[in-house]
């Protein structure tokens, strides 16, 4: 599946700041970037650098003053897709050292603080087919609604509230999956369907692998319901969405305009 990607934002920063950007698809074995192109405004000081994981990269910028950024691709998705639902858990100390950051509690998804509430909402249900059955409970009782969360809302507070984003909503799915000894990741990426177009979130689970005795894998599921995994564009993962954001400033600056776009090829 080829999926068009356009993504055009500017900022300004009134003094020399250091920002970072992670906004590009990334380029690995389940997505291959069939043409890309990115322009930006001058800055003092460009680079690039691996991302989480080794997803993708990020771009340091040293600025001062307005920037613009313009980027477009085509990416060919060719994702393994599994029936979630069907794959079991691999107990904690049988999962590989660079999943075990993925357990743990982190900046947004508090994910200790749900245990009690995943035994006794969840407790008749395992592996992969728990993970589902978090997704459709957060897709039940939660609304969509811009605009009611900001930088500051964790999952607890979006559970609380139960409304949210993109963002909210994956990390909801995160701490919960981890509160059930799954490991889950955030995702950011590019997606068709996504209502408003924007940047979107979905959350990257890690079941066992059927194929592999002892093996596992990661596998994306949206609690939005707006993103099909065949078709997600992954950026980068982290932790939550403080490891992953596509524009973090070490500063001061004034966001402008943002037109994002995801769309199947034709």
């Amino acid at each position: 599946m080829a999926i068009d990607i356009s993504a055009r934002f500017a900022f300004s920063v009134d003094r020399m700041s250091d920002v970072l950007l992670q906004f590009e698809a990334a380029a690995i074995p389940e997505q291959r970037i069939v043409a890309a192109n990115c322009a930006m405004s001058q800055a003092e000081h460009i680079a690039r650098i691996a991302a989480q994981d080794g997803i993708g990269e990020r771009i340091w910028l040293h600025v001062e003053g307005a920037f613009e950024i313009s980027y477009t691709a085509r990416v060919e998705v060719s994702r393994r897709l599994a029936d979630v639902a069907a794959l079991a858990r691999l107990e904690p100390h049988e999962l590989p050292g660079e999943t075990v950051q993925y357990l743990l509690d982190s900046r947004y998804c508090p994910a200790d603080r749900f245990q009690p509430f995943v035994e006794a909402e969840f407790g008749g249900s395992a592996g992969g087919a728990r993970v589902i059955a978090i997704r459709d409970w957060i897709a039940a009782n939660f609304t969509y609604t811009p605009g009611s969360s900001t930088t500051q809302t964790t999952a607890l507070d979006s559970f609380v509230e139960r409304r949210g984003i993109c963002r909210d909503y994956a990390h909801v799915l995160i701490a919960l999956a981890r509160a059930s000894a799954i490991p889950a990741r955030y995702v950011s990426c590019y997606a068709p369907g996504v209502d408003p177009p924007d940047f979107h979130a979905v959350a990257e689970v890690f079941l066992a692998d059927p194929a592999v005795a002892g093996g596992g894998a990661w596998h994306l599921v949206d609690a939005t319901g707006m993103a099909e995994a065949a078709e997600t564009v992954k950026i980068g993962v982290g932790r939550d969405a403080a490891d992953v954001s596509f524009m973090t400033v070490f500063g001061n600056a004034d966001f402008g305009d943002k037109e994002i776009s995801a769309c199947r090829a034709v």
